[in-house]
């Protein structure tokens, strides 16, 4: 740990500093999210193996690495552990007493003991995430699912109710159509409450196509902020994954041996030829690809140990030249 902490305030006194290759690195800058006032690290850590595969003082390890890191934005569910994650990093803000300094994201919807985007059980579900992560205001809420069932206005007169009380300051969406985003907008402008202005998706680079297209056209339009989960393709853009029985061990294993087509074999090689060009990581290319496209503040990715931070840590200051990213995305085509 204390490596990887040394190995981290290094990197922070180079962007301080300005002695990063020029040509591969540029300054630490964090982000907007839309048209929020909200300022986040370029990467958002992930709780979603926090209580589940990382144990208490696991996720405390990644939490302080990620803080030394610079990082400061935070991304959970109420539906992640049946709730102990949010638990989890509530404890850890509590004990190291920086809750002011984090941007804390969290998801409803899909939680077991509320489900849905019903005004009552998202109203519920929310003071359920207050009390858990023990804090009194959520900065980013996100809505978990697209739930058909419930008219949208319901949905966001709810949510414009939390954020004139102070708990929650902005909201967006995950799982939604390009159609749903437009749909939304034109209610909240109807009902005068606050719009959204984060979008989360699935994104990246074996991934492509539910993003780009009519969604990213969408919230390019809306100025959201967009937020790419499954960043790393559940740990297959790290370039861990070559054969078989490199998955055999792997939580999701079924997804990622889906992976493993000829196609995914021609990413890792393009992410492998960028990464020796870059002097870094396959997984600090495949985000960085990630961080070049429009609208892009902040992926999603999670790690499930302090260690493996520093194979993502390049990734916020690495600037790959116009012919890496055409290299990348004719790869990934």
């Amino acid at each position: 740990m204390a490596g990887i902490v040394t190995q981290l305030q290094q990197v922070a006194v180079a962007v301080a500093t300005g002695h990063l290759d020029a040509a591969t690195r540029g300054p630490l800058r964090f982000r907007a999210v839309g048209s929020s006032d909200l300022s986040v690290f370029p990467l958002a850590l992930s709780g979603n193996v926090f209580g589940w595969t990382a144990d208490d003082a696991e996720t405390n390890s990644i939490l302080d690495a990620y803080a030394e890191q610079g990082g400061n934005f935070v991304d959970t569910a109420d539906s992640y552990a049946g709730g102990r994650s949010e638990t989890m990093i509530g404890n850890w803000m509590r004990k190291r007493r920086n809750r002011s300094s984090m941007v804390v994201a969290t998801k409803v919807g899909k939680s077991a003991d509320h489900p849905g985007l019903r005004a009552r059980v998202l109203t519920r579900a929310v003071h359920a995430s207050l009390n858990r992560l023990g804090t009194d205001r959520i900065d980013l809420l996100y809505l978990h699912i697209d739930d058909v069932n419930v008219e949208f206005e319901e949905t966001l007169l709810a949510v414009d109710e939390l954020i004139r009380a102070g708990k929650v300051r902005y909201f967006g969406c995950s799982d939604h159509t390009g159609n749903r985003l437009i749909e939304a907008r034109v209610a909240s402008a109807q009902l005068g409450v606050a719009p959204m202005v984060a979008l989360q998706n699935r994104y990246n680079l074996l991934q492509r196509s539910e993003y780009e297209g009519d969604l990213a056209h969408v919230a390019a339009q809306q100025g959201l902020g967009v937020m790419p989960r499954f960043a790393l393709a559940s740990g297959f853009l790290t370039g861990k994954y070559r054969q078989r029985s490199d998955v055999a061990l792997n939580q999701r294993r079924g997804e990622v041996a889906k992976l493993m087509t000829r196609r995914g074999m021609r990413i890792l090689t393009a992410l492998d030829r960028v990464a020796r060009e870059q002097s870094t990581t396959v997984a600090s290319v495949a985000l960085a690809w990630l961080l070049a496209k429009p609208g892009v503040v902040a992926p999603v990715a999670s790690v499930t140990s302090a260690e493996q931070l520093a194979d993502l840590s390049d990734a916020v200051t690495l600037q790959l030249t116009r012919h890496q990213m055409a290299d990348l995305d004719r790869a990934s085509q």
